[in-house]
């Protein structure tokens, strides 16, 4: 097999795999470090200089670069908060610049930061997108005063949370002397603190109205949830969805490792304390995606039911375990064994978990659609393809870091030298004479509303990001 790859002056070099490889003491086949690092500017080089737009990215590319995508269609002046776009790939250079102390990488990742500036709302955090136009759809009421629009700061999807970790590290890589970027992370975690409720909880986005009081444990609701208390403004509710607690957990300990102020490791245990209020009692231990002011489970979109969520609690049990591990607290762990029987008992029969389980029953929950209103039913056999209404079980990996974090070990065994040596070298066997990772459309789930044919060939950003980390990895494993 051919890897093939071009020198930054322009020049050509095809190099065998073969040649590229190295002989260990034992007389295995090792991929060359000073190959991947050639390999690894060559792919970066391309996307900063051809992709990059304000310094910032979306999520896909059309091969051409005349058509991209985040959710939905974006112009060249649109760039992407949430993950996979700006704050993914700025990560991706300074992983980089860490394995080789090479400039390119960090000036690339100061691209990227001055974008995020630019777009940070004056309530501290950021939405989805950032719009350079000024008179542009997306533009929101930025710092800079040259945006219009709303201020709301959002955790959904880890949007604020990447553009923060990335800044926080970006401000260690550049020795804390870049006022702009410096001065950024400050504001954005200043609001970060602020926006948590009394309980410990953390709302969708700010500036909100106040939580629940603390000390307020989760319970049923004794109305009729089905039809009661839709809140319009759900965004304001104490907030599990799509990881939002674990996003920020890993948020607030990074802000704590860099710059080691006390307050970021007390949220983070206001936060695990939120979590312990946050489980359901009996018979369903597990924990909802939002709560009322009340803590009660409640509606959030017209296809977001009251109830116990299945994605929720697997991913608020790995935020416990992290909370748990990093403070030494075990008060974190008691509540993990009843909320994992919980999801024993609650696998269907292929094996996947329903996204909702009705509450107090424990029946599988499911909508139906018809127009634009949906419907609650227990039948499985014509849902919605818009969202996930089943979920891949995660209880065994979960119990293996649970039995881990209980004696006292890193939740994840790092994996070994061989595995990142032999991913790298699939890599780069992947990599085009570009220095471009093609995806094909059809062939991988993907994020956000990409539009092409199926077999039609794009550029992603995450898996550039992923690629650009793991040869990253490598190379600072094999550091000569």
């Amino acid at each position: 097999m051919l890897i093939v790859s071009r020198f930054l002056a322009g020049c050509i070099a095809i190099f065998c795999l073969l040649g590229c490889t190295r002989a260990d003491g034992e007389g295995n086949e090792q991929l060359d470090r000073d190959v991947a690092i050639k390999a690894m500017k060559l792919a970066a080089t391309y996307f900063h200089d051809n992709v990059a737009s304000h310094g910032g990215y979306v999520y896909h590319y059309s091969l051409d670069l005349k058509k991209q995508w985040g959710e939905g269609v974006a112009s060249r002046d649109q760039i992407w908060v949430q993950p996979p776009g700006t704050p993914t790939v700025g990560m991706a250079y300074l992983k980089a610049f860490e394995a080789t102390g090479d400039r390119f990488y960090l000036d690339a990742a100061i691209d990227a930061g001055n974008a995020l500036c630019y777009g940070q709302l004056k309530s501290g955090g950021w939405t989805s997108a950032i719009d350079f136009d000024l008179q542009g759809k997306l533009s929101g009421d930025y710092r800079n005063g040259r945006g219009r629009g709303k201020n709301y700061s959002t955790l959904d999807d880890g949007k604020s949370q990447a553009a923060i970790e990335f800044l926080i590290h970006l401000d260690k890589a550049t020795g804390f002397v870049n006022e702009s970027i410096h001065e950024s992370a400050s504001f954005a975690l200043d609001s970060l603190v602020k926006a948590q409720f009394s309980n410990g909880g953390f709302p969708q986005a700010w500036p909100c109205p106040p939580g629940p009081e603390p000390g307020l444990a989760a319970t049923y609701p004794d109305y009729d949830w089905r039809t009661e208390r839709r809140v319009k403004e759900y965004w304001f509710l104490c907030t599990l969805n799509d990881n939002v607690a674990g996003d920020l957990a890993t948020t607030l300990l990074e802000a704590d490792r860099v710059y080691q102020a006390p307050r970021y490791r007390q949220s983070l245990r206001r936060l695990g304390d939120f979590l312990l209020l946050a489980q359901m009692p009996g018979p369903q231990p597990g924990f909802a995606q939002q709560y009322t002011t009340e803590m009660k489970p409640a509606w959030a979109r017209k296809f977001e039911p009251p109830a116990i969520a299945s994605d929720e609690t697997q991913e608020t049990i790995a935020t416990l375990m992290l909370i748990a591990q990093e403070t030494g607290d075990d008060k974190y762990l008691r509540g993990i064994p009843a909320a994992m029987q919980w999801l024993r008992r609650s696998v269907l029969p292929d094996g996947s978990l329903a996204r909702y389980y009705e509450l107090k029953t424990n029946r599988p929950l499911f909508m139906q659609r018809s127009g634009d209103e949906y419907f609650l039913t227990y039948d499985d056999s014509n849902l919605p393809s818009h969202y996930a209404w089943k979920i891949k079980s995660q209880i065994d990996s979960l119990a293996k870091q649970y039995a881990r974090a209980t004696d006292g070990k890193p939740l994840n065994e790092e994996p070994s030298d061989r595995k990142i040596a032999e991913k790298a070298k699939s890599i780069l066997a992947d990599m085009d004479t570009s220095g471009r990772w093609r995806e094909t459309f059809g062939e991988n789930r993907v994020v956000g509303q990409l539009k092409l044919a199926r077999g039609e060939q794009y550029l992603s950003s995450q898996t550039f990001s992923d690629n650009l980390a793991t040869l990253s990895r490598f190379i600072a494993r094999t550091k000569k």
